[in-house]
């Protein structure tokens, strides 16, 4: 079975994604542990929901992070990494240690880097008056927003649009292409 490893900071709905497709049969792989760094995000409870382990980050300080990051996951089989909407730095240890991808809701390189994440990208989108925006999934590294990009999906922007609505069509796209992304992985095709 190939193990993945979730790490979410906010409502989850991405890992909601990947936990119904394992269900429905639709990914063949499971999760072995939900983390994140705010012990309010619903994610935990879509894990608890679905008996998957959770795990709150403790340490507030990067370096500390990875410390206690690395500890917690050398207990658990990790195949990959997700980041499904998750706002903190991943430490160098973890990264040397790990396949991570993360999921960013526009066409890297725009709008990416600190701060851009969530409705601050759809926003960003709107007043620049993009007509096209979408989804990537990227190998994290270093930086932010910054790895190798594995995929990209795009999705029309008119001119009718809030940042509201395009994080509604940008989210159903990115849901889709993870999933395809992730059955890449677990066919060694990645």
């Amino acid at each position: 079975m190939y193990n993945l490893i979730v790490f979410a900071s906010g409502n989850g709905s991405t890992l909601q994604a990947i936990i119904d497709s394992i269900n429905n049969n639709c990914l063949k792989a499971q999760i072995n542990l939900v983390v994140s760094d705010n012990p309010k995000a619903y994610a935990l409870q879509r894990a608890k929901n679905s008996n998957i382990p959770t795990y709150i980050i403790q340490s507030k300080n990067f370096i500390d992070r990875d410390l206690e990051l690395e500890n917690v996951l050398s207990k658990y089989d990790i195949d990959l990494i997700v980041l499904a909407g998750y706002l903190k730095m991943i430490g160098p240890k973890l990264i040397e240690k790990y396949r991570i991808i993360n999921t960013h809701p526009s066409l890297l390189p725009k709008y990416g880097g600190k701060g851009m994440h969530g409705m601050n990208v759809h926003k960003a989108v709107i007043a620049a008056k993009e007509s096209k925006s979408g989804a990537t999934i990227h190998f994290v590294n270093q930086e932010y927003d910054k790895g190798t990009i594995i995929s990209q999906t795009i999705v029309d922007v008119f001119p009718s649009d809030t940042a509201e609505s395009l994080s509604q069509k940008v989210q159903s796209a990115e849901k889709v292409q993870l999933i395809d992304v992730l059955n890449r992985f677990t066919n060694n095709l990645i």
